[in-house]
């Protein structure tokens, strides 16, 4: 492992930043600071009342958007300009979070409390309650929040699976969110204090201190707070541990936050580490030459990508460090070293996003043979139709930008999944992208200190059983009480390691489902700087499709790294080619490009001190770089691989575990910490002699089984939904009852359509919906009789009033999955049973009679082969009826305009119906519940 004085040794940068300018600004956020202005005493009129994120979309890796999406949050929900906009209930979904996208809550000091910030309420508040007052900053609290992945005035679904509260919903909920928020933002202040709860009795009422155990012991459980490597944090952590003892496989950023957190918890902790250093695929190496040159070289993730909230920027704090924004300015070179004419650049960046944006809107027509189609075949099928990228330089420039959507996803385009590539945008930290001066190598030895590691351990088999774990490294048996794999998930996908027994069957499935690409790096230290110190990045064309990803990027990290450094990128094919290139090929051709585009400007390219050329997709403790949704997989999958087995015993934590920041360093960082916090869960249940409240390992989870009968529900009205045992007609029998809760509900007339349209799509419907509404739900349960459903169901006046009925009349109390307890579970089962292993249908299980599987999946097969074809004609259709429906308006427009004399309003009449009823047979009619992407209807044709 790398000594403190390595990394201590590289001067810290000198680069200042250049002031950005901006007419009509925008709020951004300090990428080194997470506290927010107070706009409520400091108004922008330029705002509007409404801030702005930026949000980095996942195809903008490599090279920043020109024109960045937002999400816009209101500033001052209370303002009376508002006022009559309240037919939502002015409410945001309590589910975690799209991290800022929900409306701050409504706070009324003095009056009735407002509706809780949902479709609807949970429960209904008693009004001789008030809303707690802990400071005059509520709103700026609430961003914070935002920032740390909380909804701003709701609970996310894990604080509900936790049991925060008694009973969600009403006045309490409120006081709770507002002391969850004013504790965050209290730490974020400064986080290398340790946050104790003794701060806020002094000015939190008496009354409310139940709600502040609550919210402080889940944010201190869960890692939201008081983690990291500040002095104050670190002299936590017990000198004799009095917990149950816990084996690591991994010492990388996922195993190195569960291993302090868990320290932290009392456990004894042991990490087994394959490699002779921490860090995993995060590797920082010196390189140095004569003269006293040096350079620190991130070999591995090197770009925090998005700075609220990330946790490895707090880290970066706690350290004394502060972050280098990488420049927005990337030139781009041709294959002959001329620099790309800007106009020509611009032209073909907006096709290539006006691609994007049409692959985006044509997964929602294709229904569920999208899930099998590759985002590859849909942008080329695209090109082709559109005419995009004509000539060869126009060719080559766009080739380039599909080689930058591969390094941004580690995967081949013909690999990726057209239905779920970006799956965790909605999700991605706001924020700039940065470099750590030094390295992150500065991280991995600041997390691993301390930490009991041992190196050089290749763990090839884990035993789990109800009694504990053995984990075996060569002739070495490690016991412990539970276990944690964070071997990256090639490795699980080249079965390196035996768990016995198996791995139940779907998350075997779900590792297969799932991409695992690779991204390849030289790393080449000069003598000096001769490239332009005005930027970090630069791009370079090539003229072979299947070598577009190869040296196609540039990262200058002389500002950071200590010395003139230079990295050049390898993705996609190329990458996979990169792997057999002996380096002194790869090292001369690189040099080809530098000096093809410096030599001609008089700048001369000297050869380089030091040259390093990585190899991931060789190395047996990775087999690649990090994973992508592929062909066939979703979002579902990485929650599969989170999935703990072995009641209680395995977990599984990294970056393909986390289904909202996968194939990032933090989001391997935050998955240590959630399964820190699991393992304390169910070690604190086994202290208490407590079955732990899942199925054992070779069956579904009971929240997933809940899931899957949720999709086919026996009785569905509004926001309610129902399962029962189908064959007990008794009135009493027991039923499962379902509310959900979303981010804004649809107006009745459309819910009705949707309700049409589900009927034949509902199993892509309920794949695709949290995705493309870019939005989360919440359910909660309650267990009544089949009688009180069918009553429910009776009652007039929409979902309000049913929700009165539910809580008032019958008295129930909505809770998490896990409120359900055994008698729930019991239910559960016998449904499950009841309904055997039959799966809802789709239209790849849809075959005749006495048909094969096997002549099936040939079917399939064939149906996707001829994907690209069907796409091409489906598109040349959708064109000639924008085409014809072009003409008709124009033509009706002609004709109002000629009826001057009485009967222009019976001729408008005739237009409106006209309108309608070609709507209805438009060939983009979007599914149900999701919206159509794109400034018009007609979308997919515009230019």
């Amino acid at each position: 492992m790398d000594s403190p004085s390595e990394f201590s040794s590289f001067p810290p940068s000198q680069t200042q930043l250049p002031p950005q300018q901006n007419p009509n600004p925008i709020v951004f956020l300090d990428p080194n600071s997470d506290s927010f202005p107070n706009w409520a005493e400091n108004p922008n009129p330029n705002l509007q009342n409404y801030l702005s994120f930026t949000v980095p979309k996942k195809r903008r890796r490599g090279r920043s958007q020109r024109n960045p999406a937002s999400f816009r949050i209101p500033l001052d929900p209370n303002d009376a300009s508002n006022s009559n906009n309240n037919n939502n209930n002015g409410f945001s979904s309590s589910a975690a979070a799209v991290p800022v996208s929900a409306p701050l809550s409504k706070v009324v000091i003095g009056n009735p409390p407002p509706p809780l910030s949902m479709t609807m309420q949970y429960s209904v508040p008693d009004n001789s309650d008030e809303i707690i007052v802990i400071n005059k900053e509520p709103k700026t609290e609430a961003l914070i929040a935002l920032s740390a992945g909380f909804p701003a005035d709701s609970l996310t679904e894990e604080e509900i699976e936790a049991g925060v509260l008694p009973v969600i919903g009403g006045i309490e909920q409120v006081n709770y969110t507002l002391i969850r928020n004013h504790i965050i933002a209290k730490w974020r202040e400064n986080v290398s204090q340790w946050v104790s709860k003794e701060m806020f009795v002094d000015y939190i009422p008496q009354h409310y201190h139940a709600l502040l155990d609550s919210a402080y012991n889940y944010l201190v459980s869960h890692g939201y707070i008081n983690f990291g490597v500040a002095p104050l944090i670190k002299e936590k952590i017990p000198l004799e541990m009095s917990k149950p003892s816990v084996i690591i496989i991994g010492a990388g950023l996922a195993g190195l936050a569960a291993a302090r957190q868990l320290m932290r918890f009392g456990f004894k902790v042991t990490v087994l580490e394959g490699r002779k250093r921490a860090g995993g695929r995060v590797y920082t190496k010196k390189m140095e030459g004569g003269n006293r040159v040096c350079a620190a070289a991130d070999l591995g993730g090197s770009v925090l990508t998005g700075t609220l909230g990330n946790p490895l920027g707090i880290v970066a704090r706690q350290l004394g460090d502060v972050l280098h924004k990488v420049r927005d300015k990337c030139p781009l070179y041709s294959l002959d070293g001329k620099p790309v004419d800007p106009d020509m650049d611009v032209k073909v960046e907006n096709a290539f996003n006006r691609l994007l944006d049409k692959a985006s809107r044509l997964r929602q027509l294709m229904g569920e043979v999208s899930m099998d189609v590759s985002l590859g075949a849909a942008l080329e099928t695209f090109r082709q139709v559109y005419k995009d990228a004509v000539n060869d330089e126009e060719m080559n420039l766009f080739n380039w930008h599909l080689a930058n959507l591969e390094y941004a996803n580690a995967g081949l385009l013909s690999h990726l999944s057209l239905a779920f590539w970006d799956q965790d945008d909605p999700y991605d930290m706001g924020g700039d992208h940065c470099f750590l001066p030094g390295g992150n190598g500065k991280l991995v030895q600041a997390l691993a200190e301390n930490v009991s590691i041992l190196y050089e351990k290749t763990v090839h088999t884990v035993r789990y059983s109800g009694d504990g774990v053995q984990v075996i490294a060569g002739n070495q048996v490690f016991e412990g009480d539970m276990a944690l794999c964070t071997v990256p998930l090639g490795v699980l996908k080249k079965g390196s390691i035996k768990f016995i027994p198996e791995l139940p069957q779907r998350k075997l499935d779900g590792i297969k489902r799932l991409g695992f690409g690779l991204l390849n790096k030289v790393a080449m230290l000069f003598p000096h700087v001769f490239w332009e110190t005005d930027l970090d990045t630069f791009g370079h064309l090539t003229d072979d499709p299947s070598r577009r990803g190869e040296f196609f990027l540039f990262y200058s990290y002389a500002p950071v790294a200590g010395g003139p450094l230079l990295i050049a990128l390898v993705a996609g094919e190329a990458a996979h080619k990169f792997e057999s290139m002996p380096p002194t090929d790869a090292v001369t051709r690189v040099l080809q490009i530098l000096k093809g585009i410096y030599e001609p400007k008089g700048l001369s390219v000297p050869e380089p001190i030091q040259t390093v050329c990585t190899r991931w997709g060789n190395d047996p403790f990775c087999f690649g770089s990090y994973s992508n949704v592929a062909v066939g997989a979703s979002g579902d999958d990485y929650d599969i691989l989170a999935e703990t087995v072995g009641d209680g015993r395995l977990f599984f934590a990294g970056e393909a575990t986390t289904r909202r920041y996968p194939a990032t360093m933090h989001g391997a960082f935050l998955s240590g910490l959630r399964e820190a916090a699991n393992m304390a869960h169910y070690a604190d249940i086994r202290s208490r002699r407590l079955k732990v409240d899942r199925a054992p390992s070779n069956a579904y989870s009971c929240a997933s089984l809940l899931a899957d009968l949720f999709r086919e529900p026996d009785i569905e009205f509004g926001s309610f939904s129902a399962i029962f045992a189908r064959k007990n007609a008794d009135s009493k029998s027991p039923a499962i009852l379902r509310v959900t809760f979303s981010e804004h509900r649809k107006k009745s007339h459309e819910v009705a359509k949707q309700d049409q349209q589900q009927h034949s799509n509902k199993l892509l419907f309920q794949q695709l919906q949290s995705h493309f509404n870019q939005q989360q739900q919440l359910h909660v349960y309650t267990l009544l009789s089949r009688q009180q459903i069918l009553d429910l169901r009776e009652v007039r006046g929409g979902d309000e009033m049913r929700l009165n009925y539910l809580c008032e009349k019958i008295g129930v109390k909505l809770v998490g999955r896990k409120g359900l307890g055994p008698s729930g579970d019991s239910v559960i089962a016998s449904i499950k049973a009841e309904r055997g292993n039959r799966k809802p249908l789709s239209t790849s299980a849809i075959i005749k009679p006495g048909v094969s599987k096997l002549k099936a999946g040939i079917i399939k097969r064939k149906l996707i082969r001829f994907v690209p074809k069907l796409l091409m004609f489906i598109y040349i259709i959708h064109v000639l009826l924008d085409m014809m429906i072009t003409l008709v308006d124009s033509h009706r427009k002609a004709k109002v305009v000629k009826k001057t004399h009485g009967s222009l309003l019976h001729t408008s009449t005739n237009v409106v119906n006209t309108t309608k009823v070609t709507e209805e047979n438009r060939t983009d009619q979007a599914l149900p519940g999701v919206p159509v992407l794109g400034n018009s209807q007609s979308g997919l044709s515009n230019p």
